[in-house]
């Protein structure tokens, strides 16, 4: 496993902000928003919320966020629509499982995912969908057959399509499973990691490739009770547009009673091996470096993260990286942005 352990200089905290809880917008529950998305050209940000169509319809917010050398604003909401099935109408609770989001850079339209259900006798596969920007059902992608669900193969339940990006340009759309398939072996721990999948495949085309991807092993045990901590990939970003190989990638590890440590991580797909609908055993993994370790950089109290886009550059030349935590719509937790300028 390439070693992770050095961090890289050229990242420092502008600010952040806490969203109110449970706030109401446009006869929506503001929460669960667990993917960010910048549109430069609008200057606002595109967010959807993993709520399963429980305390409103599976839905997505658009917001403006100010960025610039004194740090990140308030968060303003502007406009909320929500995810329609092909027949036009809102997806049924409990039916679907929001993720990420995705601009597209060529359409304007929303690439989401989802992550299906593995829930006694119900097997749903995760997928990725397409729907304009009003809502409206486009298209769904397909997915390699190793992440469907399988009784005994495929993403394990809550671990599966977490994390997004478009590359190339626009033309490859790359998503990552947040923990290791069945077939692929246990989830981390505290003595050991684990390994998950990235995907690539073109826009609306076939599945291009699969590179292993190394989790680090989780930083703690749960408290009191050991056993109850986990590690896992919760947004994928390209470093460049342009590139197809390179690429920041959030690790959300979570040990219950003591909190999160969230990293982010540069990674290279070029010397990996693929692994599409193959075994991982042996395969080369893709290279990572640690960037950034959000507890070093002296941010307290690191919630859920799993959301990440680069937002406008700074007058200094360095960008700027916007985090986003999924609350999970409990009153214990916080619906946090957080904002880097990295070099």
């Amino acid at each position: 496993m390439p070693d992770a352990s050095a961090a890289v200089d050229g990242v420092r905290v502008l600010g952040e902000q806490v969203v109110e809880h449970d706030l109401e917008f446009a006869g929506t529950v503001v929460g669960g928003l667990s993917g960010i998305d910048y549109v430069s050209g609008a200057d606002e940000f595109v967010l959807i919320s993993d709520d399963r169509s429980e305390k409103g319809p599976a839905r997505v917010y658009t917001a403006r966020i100010p960025l610039g050398e004194g740090g990140i604003g308030p968060v303003t909401f502007a406009a909320t629509m929500p995810l329609l099935r092909p027949d036009g109408a809102t997806y049924a609770p409990k039916s679907v499982d929001p993720e990420d989001i995705r601009v597209d850079p060529w359409t304007g339209d929303y690439f989401w995912t989802q992550e299906g259900e593995r829930a006694g006798e119900v097997l749903a596969d995760p997928s990725v969908r397409v729907a304009r920007a009003d809502g409206g059902f486009v298209a769904e992608l397909p997915i390699p057959e190793s992440e469907r669900m399988r009784a005994d193969s495929g993403p394990r339940q809550n671990q599966a399509l977490e994390a997004a990006t478009f590359a190339a340009g626009g033309a490859l759309f790359v998503t990552a499973m947040e923990g290791p398939l069945l077939q692929d072996g246990p989830g981390a721990t505290t003595t050991a990691g684990a390994t998950t999948r990235i995907t690539v495949q073109a826009r609306f085309g076939p599945v291009l490739a699969q590179y292993a991807y190394p989790l680090e092993p989780v930083f703690a045990d749960s408290r009191p009770e050991a056993g109850q901590s986990s590690n896992g990939v919760t947004a994928i970003l390209a470093d460049d547009p342009v590139d197809p190989t390179r690429f920041l990638v959030v690790e959300r590890a979570f040990a219950k009673g003591v909190g999160n440590r969230v990293r982010i991580f540069e990674i290279d797909t070029a010397g990996a091996s693929t692994v599409l609908d193959a075994p991982i055993t042996g395969a080369r993994p893709v290279a990572k470096r640690l960037v950034a370790d959000l507890t070093a950089l002296g941010i307290e109290a690191v919630d859920n993260i799993e959301g990440m886009t680069w937002g406008p550059r700074l007058p200094s030349g360095e960008r700027t990286l916007v985090l986003v935590a999924d609350n999970n719509f409990a009153s214990e937790q916080r619906t946090q942005l957080i904002a880097l300028a990295v070099r």
